[in-house]
């Protein structure tokens, strides 16, 4: 990995896994989804990690649960992220790579896991006092 990650391109690679692992759909995919399950999805589509890649915009499956609605921490996070004013990809980035103060664990994978304090203390540790 290159010595400053989150200041390097991110690799495709991250996005392949991402579409393999937690599904990458459209924003506009995302949209029509809440639409149909809301009268306004408007509230619950600013609270979206959304990714951008070749011109698109795209949402990380992972902060989907099962029955659509949004998995709190990932939110809890991403509000963070965007406080601290980290790049969308490189928030996308960070949840898929592992961590040594997470015992080796990615942040994707103890989302559901009640970890939001420990993944909240990491993620400030990874980027708080950084250049954006």
């Amino acid at each position: 990995m290159p010595a400053d990650l989150y200041h390097s391109p991110v690799p495709e690679q991250l996005w392949e896994r991402i579409r393999n692992e937690f599904h990458l759909p459209s924003l506009d995919q995302v949209r029509e989804r809440f639409s149909a399950m809301q009268e306004d999805p408007e509230p619950v589509i600013r609270e979206l990690v959304r990714v951008f890649l070749d011109g698109g915009t795209y949402c990380p499956g992972y902060q989907f649960r099962p029955d659509l609605t949004l998995e709190p921490v990932v939110v809890k996070l991403f509000e963070r992220a965007m406080e601290l004013r980290i790049p969308h990809n490189y928030f996308a980035l960070w949840m898929m790579v592992p961590s040594p103060a997470l015992q080796g664990k990615w942040p994707v994978d103890l989302r559901r896991n009640n970890k939001a304090s420990a993944l909240l203390v990491e993620l400030d540790r990874t980027f708080a006092g950084r250049a954006a």
